[in-house]
């Protein structure tokens, strides 16, 4: 049988990995980030695809930098006849690329040679995309830049933001992997080489690209929350407080005001004036609280109609 590694870290790698297993492959080890300190109290946590591995009953190796020597000869020494990696989180070095027999291979969410980097799903939705999807391709010695074997697109609905989407493309390429190991294993699969005219880069999120500029349009505002949306959080300033974003809709009023400003205070949503537009905030977390809709918030006198968000 082929002795696959399989390589990954969210959520959005476990579904791929448990196909592996359900259709019989030999995943001889699964590799993933170690352990880590979540949430306020630093508990330490195990990430999704090490609680699959675990369900599964599957080897573990938790490398802390696999450019480090010993935990690279580590892998090298499993023998591996191919590498499937998703959404890992580390730069795998060129000597364990070239290793297995049948290459490494990378699930990643976006149809390359578009959206290359760490955070394809979130630049996307950012983008005002209405479409992406999931990429198959042969990992090189440079960032997303191999050989394509196989794509599908997934369409980007309005009401879409990060967290869908993650589950929409985990699952797509859960089935796209299904459908194409058979043939790389064979050895009779695709490769195309990537366009570098057509390359687009979707970097890890900034903390700068967090920050809402109010002097964009609406619809870019909207964009970048349901972008950022469950995480990292789109973010603005309220009386020298950071207040975190976390739903909005479009909408429309008849006043006016600039950019920032509270224009109109409904039932449920707070109006706010921006470059282009009107936008409705409905949920937001004020410092120091807990994220709440806007028709909670407005229950005590917090803010009033030329406030201005910054």
């Amino acid at each position: 049988m082929t002795k696959i590694i399989f390589m990954g870290t969210p959520a959005f790698s476990a579904p791929i990995l448990r196909m592996l297993v359900e259709e019989g492959y030999e995943v001889i080890s699964v590799v993933t980030q170690p352990d880590r300190p979540v949430g306020r109290k630093k508990v330490m946590t195990a990430t999704p695809v090490k609680e699959e591995a675990l369900r599964l009953g599957l080897p573990i190796y938790q490398p802390e930098k696999l450019k480090n020597k010993d935990e690279l000869q580590h892998v090298l020494d499993m023998d591996a006849d191919l590498i499937v990696t998703a959404a890992f989180g580390q730069i795998l070095p060129g000597e364990l690329l070239e290793a297995p027999k049948l290459g490494a291979i990378n699930v990643h969410a976006s149809l390359l040679p578009a959206y290359r980097g760490g955070a394809p799903i979130h630049q996307s939705i950012i983008d005002g995309q209405d479409e992406t999807g999931v990429t198959i391709m042969y990992m090189v010695d440079r960032l997303d830049a191999g050989d394509i074997i196989s794509q599908v697109t997934v369409p980007i609905e309005e009401q879409d933001h990060t967290g869908s989407m993650f589950e929409k493309l985990s699952i797509a390429g859960r089935d796209l992997l299904k459908s194409t190991l058979p043939s790389i294993i064979e050895g009779t699969n695709k490769r195309i080489p990537q366009d570098e005219q057509l390359v687009t880069y979707a970097r890890n999120i900034s903390r700068e690209q967090e920050r809402i500029d109010w002097s964009k349009s609406a619809a870019a505002i909207y964009n970048q929350v349901r972008g950022l949306h469950p995480w990292p959080v789109a973010y603005t300033s309220f009386n020298d407080a950071t207040v975190k974003i976390w739903w909005t809709k479009k909408a429309s009023s008849s006043a006016k005001g600039q950019a920032g400003e509270v224009i109109e205070l409904t039932d449920d949503a707070i109006l706010v004036q921006t470059g282009e537009g009107v936008l409705a905030i409905t949920e937001l977390q004020p410092a120091g609280k807990k994220r709440m809709t806007a028709k909670d918030y407005l229950r005590g006198p917090k803010i009033q109609v030329g406030d201005l968000f910054e």
